[in-house]
This record gives C-alpha cells, structure tokens and sequence, in this order.
C-alpha cells in the first residue's frame, strides 16, 4: 500500500502548497484546489477511515481518479503555458488544440474510472 498512501501524501501536498503562492484575487487554480480538497478527504476516509469496506470502495476509485484527473488537468495547462511549442498552438488556451485534448483527457479519465470501480468490487460488509 506504499503507492497509495504516496500518492494521496502527495496530493495533499501539491494542493494545499498550491494556497502558499501570492494571492491576487480568485483564480481558476484556487478553485480546482477548492474542489480538490474535500474530495481528497472523503478519498482519504473511504481508504483509511473506512478500509474499502462495501460502497467505501467505489468512493474511493472514484476519488483517486478524480485527484488524478485534477492533477493532469493542471499538468495540461502548464504544458500549454510553459512548452513554446503548445504555447504557440494554444497562446490563450480557448483554442482548439488545448481544448481537444482536455476533452481526450477527460474522457480518457471517465472510462478509466468507470472500469476501475466495476472491477474493483466492494467486499462484503462484515458482520461484528
């Protein structure tokens, strides 16, 4: 379970670092962080809280694509902003480039989720 944990240590860490840079008014990346937070916490219960038992599992699937997704999401648009090369095909990222693949992306992720929580079956809730 190393990986998970350091995944979701991570994710904490990647969205509450991201409140410590200068504040200049709301932006799109304090809201994803926003957002980004209590699903993070409810990913953290269902894993921790909750061991996976029963629908925790599916909650949990759902949450750390989610996270994952979050992260990509912004991974996207740094690479658009910071690659000269997409820079130039995407300058205020509104063009199709940048869109297209938010879009592959996004749907990329609902499948992947949709298969990860069909497969990763609940356990049978254990009667104490």
């Amino acid at each position: 379970m190393v990986g998970q944990n350091g995944f979701l240590i991570t994710a904490v860490a990647t969205t509450v670092t991201g409140f410590f840079f200068p504040f200049h008014g709301f932006t799109p990346a304090i809201g994803l962080g926003l957002i980004s937070l209590p699903v993070l916490a409810l990913t953290i219960y269902a894993r921790y809280s909750r061991q996976l038992a029963g629908h925790w599992r599916w909650i949990y699937v759902v949450g750390a694509f989610l996270t994952l997704y979050f992260n990509v999401f912004v991974g996207i648009v740094q690479s658009f902003e910071k690659i000269p090369v997409l820079k130039a095909m995407a300058p205020t990222q509104s063009e199709p480039p940048f869109k297209l693949t938010q879009l592959v992306v996004l749907a990329l992720f609902v499948v992947l989720t949709l298969v990860a929580a069909i497969r990763f079956r609940p356990e049978p809730l254990r009667v104490q």
